[in-house]
């Protein structure tokens, strides 16, 4: 069993800055593969970045260069990093972990087991 609970969400500007953070227990630990995603209202899930095993992160384009991921071994938490934040950035963000299939990836939510409750994220332009 593994929990993780979502927080940082909040409403900022465009432009602004925010910091969420992923707090895991159970049954995984940092070396686990984890993900960010998000779900706009009306859109579909989409991943936004990984960060795999070594510490090696990848992100999707339409973030790349702003967002960055990272993890705090030390107090079981993944953390993302959002800056210059766009009005299209506005969703419910979550973080998940991949405790079973190899690969890490993003783009491949199916792949993730264990799941936040999310934490929501609106910009205003």
């Amino acid at each position: 069993q593994v929990h993780l609970v979502e927080s940082g969400g909040d409403s900022v500007q465009s432009g602004g800055s925010l910091r969420l953070s992923c707090v895991y227990s159970g049954d995984t630990y940092s070396g686990h593969c984890m993900g960010w995603f998000r779900q706009a209202a009306g859109k579909k899930r989409e991943g936004v970045a990984s960060i795999d095993t070594d510490g090696s992160a990848s992100y999707d384009d339409s973030v790349k260069g702003r967002f960055t991921v990272s993890k705090d071994a030390a107090k079981n938490t993944l953390l993302l990093q959002m800056n210059s934040l766009k009005h299209e950035d506005t969703a419910m963000y979550y973080c998940a972990t991949n405790t079973e299939v190899g690969g890490c990836s993003y783009e491949r939510d199916r792949e993730y087991q264990w799941w936040g409750q999310g934490t929501q994220v609106t910009v205003s332009s």
